[in-house]
């Protein structure tokens, strides 16, 4: 029922489902990636069970701890932002800029944050040092999921990025300008708004159609 990519590596293929807003399913081989699983999105029940497990941070959008019971399995490794740690006592936390390899997997932690837009009490919606995206790497291919965030100095900064998701809706992320902004400097190969509810794609097409080593995908990520 959901769309997915299949992008081609020196090591096999990287499926990439598309199961909506910040949730998203990778397989590599017989590795199975479940990205910040919720049960709005998916029935989880009828979906292949996890190896990995990854949580950006603690909003509900994002952390369901019902999705991840349907996934789980004994071998299954959660790895979740420090935040997650009352919800997810069971998971493997890791701080912005820490790193793990599991199996063939490395992943590594970028920091998820928001400089401009905040709550009325002008409390950041996504506060420093709180939220996670990651960094996916297995068969020689980079996949960055930026998790909620903004167009930080360490997005901006961030090398040899194949794929990346990045997040696009107000107030709690990116505008389209944004994330054009973030594309610009760090260059990933192939660009996935996502998180974009109703944010109009098509703007951030116009803005990338100058970058030709960018490709902006856009897939059924609401």
């Amino acid at each position: 029922m959901f769309k997915s990519d299949t992008l081609s590596t020196t090591k096999g293929d990287i499926v990439l489902t598309f199961l909506g807003h910040g949730t998203l399913m990778l397989q590599f081989g017989k590795t199975v990636v479940h990205v910040d699983p919720v049960s709005e999105y998916s029935d989880y029940s009828a979906l292949p069970r996890a190896d990995l497990i990854l949580v950006t941070h603690a909003h509900s959008d994002h952390l369901d701890p019902e999705a991840i019971a349907l996934i789980r399995q004994d071998s299954t490794r959660i790895v979740a932002a420090p935040v997650c740690r009352t919800k997810l006592p069971e998971a493997t936390l890791l701080a912005n800029g820490d790193k793990i390899q599991i199996g063939e997997v490395a992943v590594e932690a970028v920091p998820a944050y928001n400089l401009i837009h905040m709550r009325a009490s002008k409390q950041p919606f996504h506060p420093r040092g709180e939220g996670n995206g990651y960094i996916i790497r297995f068969g020689g291919m980079s996949v960055y999921i930026a998790g909620d965030t903004e167009n930080t100095p360490e997005m901006k900064a961030l090398k040899g990025i194949d794929v990346a998701f990045l997040p696009m809706n107000l107030p709690y992320t990116m505008t389209p300008e944004m994330v054009a902004d973030a594309a610009r400097a760090f260059q990933p190969r192939i660009l996935y708004p996502y998180h974009y509810g109703d944010t109009d794609t098509g703007k951030l097409i116009d803005l990338l159609k100058g970058e030709k080593k960018i490709e902006v995908r856009v897939r059924d990520l609401h």
